[in-house]
């Protein structure tokens, strides 16, 4: 039983792996939800406009590298099969984001940040930590961070130009999907994470977001 044990925990690991090298520098397989931006023409923006629209999809492009990992770190020690589930299944969700910011980036003639292997490490490590903690803390992790997320993608709609709709339909619907994610980890129990905690998660969301604009 320990051998078998110790062999799942291995393909476990092996299959992280792969999904983290697929993450951050392949082509990541989504639910099968079309692009929300597919139909909807490009605007004609300024060369300003432009940077700055790409700017912020790199962000948000970065930050779903990092709930990859985050997720993929929570499965590999959630304690509960049905949690470890609710996590492959929001990573797999969230998959669809990491993909339609890769397209709009494209379209954009923007690029990915270079600071995305720091990114998924750091998010993995942190998302290990909280599922050995104890599934509701690991919830409570998912939780906190979709309501973090959400009020980033708040703040990126109102900086966009109303004219670049088909960047704002991608963030409408991955603000609904942040929001849908963060009442499903409550829902299954997650714990509300004390302060100090919340307010780390918040310093280490500004560096990555500021760092990730600009790289």
């Amino acid at each position: 039983m320990t051998m078998q044990r110790q062999t799942d925990f291995q393909d476990a690991v092996i299959l992280a792996f792969d999904k983290a090298l697929t993450t951050i520098w392949g082509n990541p397989k989504g639910s099968g939800r079309k692009n929300p931006a597919l139909k909807i023409p490009e605007a004609e923006l300024t060369d300003k406009q432009r940077r700055h629209h790409a700017a912020l999809m790199r962000i948000n492009h970065a930050g779903e590298v990092s709930a990859q990992a985050l997720y993929q770190g929570q499965a590999l020690t959630a304690k509960l099969p049905e949690v470890r589930e609710t996590m492959q299944q929001a990573a797999m969700e969230e998959n669809d984001h990491l993909v339609w910011c890769q397209q709009r980036l494209t379209a954009l003639d923007g690029h990915r940040s270079v600071l995305n292997p720091l990114w998924y490490v750091g998010s993995f490590a942190l998302g290990a930590v909280a599922g050995k903690a104890g599934d509701k803390w690991s919830l409570g992790f998912v939780a906190e961070t979709e309501k973090q997320v959400e009020a980033h993608l708040a703040d990126h709609l109102d900086q966009l130009d109303d004219s670049d709709k088909a960047s704002r339909a991608v963030l409408k619907q991955m603000q609904v999907d942040e929001i849908h994610h963060g009442e499903q980890a409550v829902n299954a129990g997650g714990a509300e994470l004390p302060l100090p905690v919340q307010k780390l998660m918040t310093v280490v969301s500004k560096v990555m977001t500021r760092s990730s604009y600009w790289l």
